[in-house]
């Protein structure tokens, strides 16, 4: 057509015979003449040429009907070689022709291609009649040279040109240099290396008879690219053409390496995306960027021709530049992209067919000499077929997808049981990679390294290699780390294959960019060819880095037309420089196998510097990575003078990286290149089997945070100095040496526990702790662990108790600090083996506790001796106290002598200290001096500790007449933290008592002065909202001062908030029903429980002793009256037990502990790492685990999730930050972070909200769920495996793709219950043990997270 026969301006390109006639009118009628009969001799062989493949096509429509099912593709590449063959030969004659008609003919010839094969006669016939044309055209040939001499001699005559050698078809020195290095001397006879069976090369002519393989057929093919060299040395290869607009069909990392090639080369470049990359940077990168596959799944959108075609067309694209993957190795999409005129950037689709399809690769590589591992001669069929080969050819096999790589459709099989199911999950997984299924198999070869070699070759058919490529670190057949060049192979090795790889891309017309990949074992020398990928590589950038030569750009130039030479690429110019080494960082959790992790980067901080190359494009803070695609990350290359330059420097690059939001393999990177095998020999594919050590990671610390301390000056000595120099029995005595009354502070353990519900954090302890070691140190002790702050920092402050000791006991290293201790319940509310209790006294000592005030809840001794024993054998200080009730001026039960005969036990039991302990606040003035003066009488030789609640207002009047009694240590709390059901006023009594207690004025002036601020943020647990003052009823209800605020909020919840008046005169029954019981946590519990069940049910005391054999009563009054809290004085009221435990007898008559066996901390220990990750579990972590299981659990949970929120300042903690306000957080010494919060967003339809902060002057971006906006979506429970085998969870977000088996269904273990697929990797979850099905929670087709609840199994029973 007219349109084929111009160029792009427009002029014709055919040669102007008139034009040149008029330049030289001088031209003689025997050069018209000459030259007229030339053109009627090629014209008459244009026709007989014309007539002959009319009759090849009639006798190939013919044929059709007789292909048999052994008919091979091999046959119809064979006929397409052939009448490509004669018609290049012809056209060749004929100078009159256009570029652009030759084009055009040779798309025509493109037409003669069919997928059917002939049979092997009919190939026979063929290449017979092959030999016969081929010499025919041998004769014709000399006969156009005649006419061409004639013609070329008139015009040296007329022009004066002296190019008679060129012109007449003989090749120059330089046209026949042999592009991988051969010497110009084979060219020139006519002569071709042709490797023969043992791999190595012999001299072969190319006129030589064909083989009776398809060997021939490539022979024929390396003709014509001989042909196509000549051609390009005499100018006849096609003038290059520029493009103006490129297609881009990928999408990711090598879709932004591509735009940015476009760009440098001022090439517009336009982009596709699918729906799930909406918000991806490669959309938004490219100059134009579309939609495709609407509707459709998120990878099938990537493999959609028609909608890729469509886009380019309606954009008016040039040309499409395929990336890897995706349809990077589909020949129907090439072939597409040439029907639409569109230039496919990359080989032609006859090629990319040809090594695309890997059973058609390797019987070319047969073809061409090149060596390859046994296998199918095809592929096969199904499952089966694949089970034959094993049989014959033993194991182990290797799956490969026939129409892809990258590792998607491969599986390795060692067990002929498993060829099955692998073939089923490969093959799958090929379908939903590549759109084919098709396999292949062939015998795998182990311990082998895989070496590959970068090769360019342009449309004249030269082919140039860029060296190679070690790839040999592999995990599930995904390369992982990258080498160029081969670390260690021997020199004749490396050549060897480097020739093989340039041979057979010469051998098959190859194009454009590619790579052919070896099998390499070192133990004998060999290479095995495996596959060709004839697209681009994601480890292109080791090639680029080492030769110079950028991969991407040359792609787009040969496809423009340009010739290797005229972009300068000649082969002996090409050389290696240095090492380059690429480390692939993907979202992959190595906790969970590897498994791709998906969801936001919330923040990402790369490792860059000299020497350093990052190729990415979801590598940014506020990213999102879909669980859709490939779970690469980034691509991370150095580049050096040689090997251990570049993994030093690899090394510093990776541990530079911070990547918050999702998990990476970066650990697992610098394992390994830490690993003295990687690092000193030349590592092979087996290598990170045989090393699964690189595997484990180590626990993230994630710079978990301490506050920065204060920096102060030493404080001043202590008590504390005098208790570790001298020991508990002199520090007893220095404290009745001591002159004065001495005082322990309260405030950071009762008074807080008694006022604001326990929840005084420990970023606000530690605060104020250094101003109390330095302005306080006159105080003997500071209480602030044990009772109920050990579990509510737990369960409600998520802070570790034990860290909040550690940090105390560093910033007050001069005051002893004091606990309480539930005797045999140790810091809990039951009963423990004793060995729990001696292990606990033991940690806490070491965490830096002193002084323990040892007590019963119902004054049982024998309780309290294991407790004291306990403490004794840890070191510290037994303060052993009384719990004091009632009255003792009035009371028959608890009497003077009561509390003397106690205190007697328990200072023969060895009790360094004695103490009072009034909980309820209800030892008056006058019992107190009673009681403190005989006690002092009876026992001088022990110090005397009171302690007592201020609920009746009368708290400090009852420690001023303790004072003057004789009484050596008081308890107060800080004023602004004392009062109603805390301790009396610190500056009350300090400001009152006679005698000096070792604290000014002022100093407590200054310490209220912070606590008065602080208190105002516990607002919201305050006890002022139920009680505003002190009440004196407490004498008659008796209850604890930190039970009172707590049974209080328990009697609004359970909608008695209008009878708390009546609660509490029930608490007073209750207490008489229970015979008058002592009452402290967790006795004081019991008759709470009771009180709040009379007033729900509307009793009276005569109602429960009437009722009480069929009432249900609180499951507390029943463990009360089994003995479960211990034998209280005076006994059980007999009537109400035998009616409560139905006449039964109680389960204890002694000391509970003394009957329960030893507790196994190395099992608990298993198994807690077993749930949060080996080495992750301290001893204090294993204490508080022993004595709240599921609690720590559930601390241990939000740790690992959110870390140590104990540095947030409280506001913030309860909540949150305001917005425009900057938090100081102090992460560790040295180490502060400034955080200011920006911006909150509207919650979107998944119910997510976006919060901006900038942190350290940087914007993060967080995404968090909006509880009420996402009520409505579903979310699935997440599988708790360690904690129930039998839980089967999602080892990866994705799509549910069948479930096989059902509720009450028998599995065997390793049994295959469902399939799943994400990022493209389709995998069978299998059964974790033998038992039954109990329950299936996901259908086919849904979505899942991972970890996400999908089967329950209940084990099997053993016999």
């Amino acid at each position: 057509t007219a349109s084929n026969s111009t160029d792009k301006n427009g002029t014709d390109e055919r040669p102007q015979l008139a034009e040149f006639s008029s330049d030289h009118p001088a031209l003689s009628s025997r050069a018209s003449t000459g030259l007229f009969i030339a053109i009627t001799a090629m014209a008459f062989l244009f026709l007989l040429e014309v007539c002959d493949l009319v009759l090849c096509a009639a006798s190939f429509c013919i044929n059709l009907s007789l292909l048999v099912a052994r008919v091979t593709p091999l046959a119809r590449d064979f006929v397409a070689l052939l009448i490509t063959f004669r018609l290049v030969r012809l056209l060749t004659l004929f100078g009159g022709l256009t570029r652009a008609e030759k084009r055009q003919i040779l798309r025509m010839l493109d037409g003669y291609r069919r997928e059917e094969s002939f049979n092997l006669e009919q190939q026979r016939m063929l290449q017979t009649e092959l030999e016969n044309r081929t010499r025919e055209c041998q004769d014709l040939r000399e006969l156009v040279k005649s006419a061409t001499l004639s013609r070329n001699r008139l015009r040296q005559k007329q022009m004066g040109q002296h190019q008679l050698k060129q012109e007449d078809g003989s090749p120059n020195e330089e046209s026949c240099t042999d592009v991988t290095g051969g010497s110009p001397d084979n060219s020139r006879t006519g002569t071709r290396s042709v490797p023969d069976d043992s791999g190595h090369s012999s001299d072969s002519s190319p006129d030589s008879p064909p083989r009776e393989t398809f060997g021939r057929g490539l022979e024929i093919s390396q003709l014509i690219d001989k042909t196509q060299d000549h051609s390009m040395a005499s100018g006849t290869l096609p003038p290059a053409r520029k493009f103006e607009k490129v297609l881009v069909a990928n999408r990711g990392e090598i879709a932004m390496r591509i735009y940015r090639a476009l760009s440098e080369m001022e090439i517009k470049s336009v982009g596709v995306y699918s729906e799930a990359d909406t918000m991806h940077m490669h959309r938004t990168m490219a100059d134009e960027s579309y939609l495709i596959g609407k509707g459709l799944q998120p990878v099938q959108a990537y493999l959609s021709i028609s909608h890729i075609i469509q886009v380019a067309k309606e954009t008016k694209a040039d040309a499409v530049h395929p990336g890897y993957g995706f349809l990077s190795e589909s020949a129907e999409f090439a072939q597409a992209c040439h029907a639409a005129g569109i230039a496919f950037i990359g080989p032609r689709p006859e090629t990319v067919r040809l090594l695309g399809d890997k059973v058609l690769a390797r019987e070319a590589a047969v073809s061409a000499g090149v060596p390859v591992v046994p296998g199918s001669p095809g592929a096969i069929a199904d499952a089966a077929a694949a089970e034959e080969f094993c049989r014959v050819h033993g194991l182990p096999v290797i799956l490969k997808a026939a129409a892809g790589g990258g590792g998607r459709g491969m599986r390795v099989v060692r067990r002929l049981e498993d060829v099955a199911e692998a073939f089923e999950r490969a093959s799958s997984e090929a379908t939903a990679a590549f759109g084919n299924g098709s396999m292949f198999v062939e015998r795998f070869v182990e311990s082998a390294r895989h070496i590959e070699v970068q090769i360019l070759a342009d449309k004249a058919g030269s082919v140039i290699h860029l060296f190679e490529r070690d790839c040999s670190v592999q995990r599930r057949h995904q390369k992982v780390l990258e080498l160029a060049p081969a670390h260690k192979l021997r020199q004749e090795a490396r050549e060897a294959i480097l020739s093989d790889a340039v041979k057979l891309a010469k051998s098959v017309g190859y194009e454009n960019a590619g790579t052919v990949e070896f099998l390499f074992e070192e133990s004998t020398g060999r290479h095995y060819f495996m596959e060709v990928n004839p697209r681009v590589q994601v480890e292109h950038t080791v090639s680029e880095e080492i030769t110079g030569v950028d991969i991407v750009r040359t792609q787009i130039r040969i496809a423009e037309g340009h010739s290797l030479s005229s972009l300068g690429l000649n082969q002996s110019e090409i050389a290696a420089s240095g090492c380059a080494m690429q480390c692939r960082v993907t979202t992959e959790d190595p906790e969970r196998d590897f498994q791709p992790d998906s969801g936001r980067l919330e923040y990402f901080r790369p490792g860059l510097g000299p020497g350093i190359r990052l190729d990415s494009a979801s590598a940014f803070a506020g990213a999102i990575i879909s669980p859709y695609y490939d779970s690469l990350l980034c691509k991370v290359v150095a580049h050096t003078g040689n090997f251990a330059e570049s993994t030093a420097k690899m090394r510093r690059a990776l541990r530079e990286f911070r990547v918050i939001g999702v998990s990476t393999n970066i650990a697992f990177l610098l394992n390994l290149l830490s690993c003295e095998e990687f690092c000193t020999v030349a590592v092979d594919t087996g290598f990170l089997d045989r090393n699964p050590q690189l595997m484990r990671q180590r626990p993230s610390r994630g710079r978990v945070q301490k506050l920065l301390r204060f920096i102060v000056a030493v404080p001043p000595d202590g008590w504390r100095k005098i208790l570790k120099q001298k020991g508990p029995e002199a520090f007893a005595k220095a404290i009745l040496d001591h002159p004065g009354v001495l005082l322990t502070d309260t405030t950071m353990r009762d008074a807080h526990q008694s006022l604001l519900a326990t929840r005084v954090r420990t970023y606000d302890l530690v605060k104020i702790a250094p101003f109390a070691a330095r302005r306080l140190s006159g105080l003997l002790s500071m209480e602030c662990l044990g009772g109920a702050t050990f579990d509510v920092s737990l369960r409600f402050l998520h802070e570790c108790p034990w860290q909040r000791l550690r940090q105390l006991r560093d910033l007050v290293p001069n005051i002893p600090f004091q606990m309480l201790l539930r005797g045999a319940n140790a810091v809990g509310y039951t009963n423990y083996a004793d060995n729990v209790v001696y292990r606990f006294c033991e940690e806490a000592v070491k965490t830096g506790m002193d002084i323990f005030r040892i007590f019963d809840c119902l004054n049982y001794v024998p309780n309290m001796l294991v407790g004291m024993d306990a403490v004794r054998k840890a070191g510290g200080v037994v303060e052993a106290a009384i719990c004091y009730t009632g009255d003792l001026l009035t009371s028959k039960k608890y009497t003077l002598e009561y509390y003397l005969d106690t205190a007697e036990q328990l200072v023969r039991a060895g009790a360094h200290i004695l103490a009072i302990k009034d909980m309820a606040g209800l030892l008056k003035p006058e019992s107190a001096r009673r009681l403190v003066t005989a006690l002092k009488q009876k026992f001088p030789d022990r110090p005397l500790h009171i302690h007592t609640h201020d609920t009746a207002g009368a708290g400090v009047a009852t420690l001023l007449a303790c004072s003057e009694s004789g009484a050596d240590i008081l308890d107060v709390s800080v004023d602004a933290m004392s009062g109603i059901t805390a301790q009396p006023s610190m500056g009350a009594v300090v400001g009152c008592v006679g005698r000096s207690p070792g604290v000014q004025p002022a100093d407590v002036a200054d310490y209220n002065a912070y606590w008065e601020m602080t208190r105002r943020l516990y607002v919201n647990f305050e006890c002022t909202n139920t009680m505003r003052s002190g009440n004196a009823d407490v004498y008659e209800n008796e209850i604890p001062g930190g039970q009172y605020t707590n049974l209080h909020f328990q009697s609004i919840s359970l909608g008695l908030a209008d009878q708390f008046a009546l609660v509490k005169k029930k608490f007073a029954e209750a207490n008489q029903l229970l015979g008058d019981l002592i009452k402290v946590t967790p006795s004081s519990k019991v008759v709470g429980d009771l009180a709040q069940f009379m007033v729900q049910n509307k009793l009276s005391k005569q109602d429960v002793l009437n009722r009480a054999s069929e009432l249900s009563f609180p499951c507390s009054v029943v463990q009360f009256f089994d003995g479960c809290i211990g034998q209280p004085h005076g006994g059980f009221p007999a009537e109400l037990a035998a009616a409560v435990l139905h006449g039964r007898k109680p389960k204890y008559t002694s000391r509970p502990g003394a009957e329960i066996p030893p507790f196994d901390f190395e099992k608990l220990r298993r198994e807690l790492e077993k749930k949060f990750g080996q080495g992750s579990i301290s001893d204090c972590d294993l204490m508080s685990a022993a004595l709240y299981p599921k609690v720590f659990d559930e601390f241990a949970e939000f740790r690992r999730q959110f870390g140590d929120v104990s540095k947030l300042s409280t506001r913030s903690f309860f909540q949150g930050p305001k917005i425009a306000e900057e938090l100081e957080l102090y992460l560790d010494k040295g180490i502060t972070v400034y955080v200011k919060s920006l911006a909150i967003t509207e919650p979107d339809k998944m119910g997510q909200r976006r919060c901006f902060f900038e942190v350290n002057g940087q914007l993060r971006v967080l995404h968090t769920r909006d509880r009420e906006a996402s009520k409505d979506l579903v979310f699935r429970r997440k599988a708790q495996p360690k904690e129930n085998l039998g839980e089967v969870g999602a080892p990866m977000p994705g799509e549910i793709l069948s479930v096989r088996v059902t509720p009450g269904q028998v599995v065997a273990k390793g049994q295959p219950l469902l399939a799943l697929s994400a990022m493209k990797m389709e995998l069978t979850v299998a059964s974790p043990l033998a038992g039954k099905v109990h329950s299936v929670w996901v259908n086919a087709g849904d979505k899942v997270e991972g970890n996400d609840l999908l089967v329950t199994l209940e084990a099997e029973k053993s016999e």
